[in-house]
């Protein structure tokens, strides 16, 4: 069985027939959307999606700061005046 990752959750069918007491119910957090008692999808403010994409992005560029810092070692000395 899969953990649930939210503190709200809804069967798709509770999703289908009224997704604003949905959304209005659970005050702007996650709501799981469950089929059978198995999450399958989870519904997130925009707000929140937002950010873990902000997030995600970050995280993104983090891993290309390292990879050019480790390129660092092989990198050449240059004066700018010689440019």
């Amino acid at each position: 069985m899969k953990p649930i990752l939210a503190n709200y959750s809804a069967s798709i069918l509770e999703l289908k027939n009224n997704p604003s007491a949905l959304l209005d119910a659970a005050d702007g957090a996650s709501i799981a959307i469950l089929n059978h008692n198995e999450p399958v999808a989870y519904l997130v403010p925009a707000e929140t999606y937002e950010w873990l994409m902000d997030m995600l992005e970050d995280c993104e560029f983090s891993q290309l700061v390292e990879k050019r810092r480790m390129e660092l070692k092989n990198a050449i000395a240059v004066n700018i005046d010689d440019l």
